[in-house]
């Protein structure tokens, strides 16, 4: 669900997990998982004000403003979004007419909330603190839904959701 509180836009999703609220915090904070349902890893203590550098796809993104911002074990986590680099959206597949005007957009962040609820655990995120009319918005609030989705069935039934393409290929 998309909220639009004045003219700038945020991601807002909810969903409800079989799991607890410890193995939810692994797997959004250790690179064994994240590597599996997002491809992406984090190198990172974890404190809150530390930078984080990220690895995906073979790239890796490094930056003194890609930090965290608040760490809560099992409750809570919010962390600004990864820079924007050439490298980076060469190894995504962006083209270069979207990579400039979303490489021109402010830093964005992202969080988790967690919350236990018997046996499921209720997860949302908020990224936020978008530019008005940012394009980087709207690719991720396309790509958000499908992460979480595989985050919820590999911490469900072992195994993250197939890539969409392969998964039509596969057909």
């Amino acid at each position: 669900m998309e909220q639009e509180p004045k003219g700038r836009p945020e991601f807002v999703y909810t969903t409800y997990i079989r799991t607890t609220p410890e193995r939810l915090w692994q797997a959004l904070t250790e690179p064994a998982f994240t590597r599996r349902y997002w491809g992406v890893t984090f190198d990172t203590d974890w404190q809150v004000g530390s930078t984080m550098t990220w690895e995906e796809g073979g790239t890796v993104t490094a930056d003194p403003e890609q930090v965290v911002l608040e760490y809560e074990p099992y409750r809570r986590l919010s962390y600004t979004w990864h820079s924007l680099t050439p490298e980076w959206a060469k190894a995504v597949g962006l083209s270069h007419d979207v990579y400039t005007r979303v490489a021109d957009e402010g830093r964005s962040k992202v969080t988790f909330e967690i919350e236990p609820l018997g046996a499921l655990t209720k997860l949302t995120v908020v990224h936020d603190d978008f530019d008005e009319g940012s394009v980087l918005h709207s690719m991720l609030s396309q790509g958000w839904p499908g992460l979480l989705s595989s985050l919820k069935t590999l911490l469900e039934t072992g195994e993250p959701l197939p890539e969409p393409e392969r998964a039509a290929q596969d057909r």
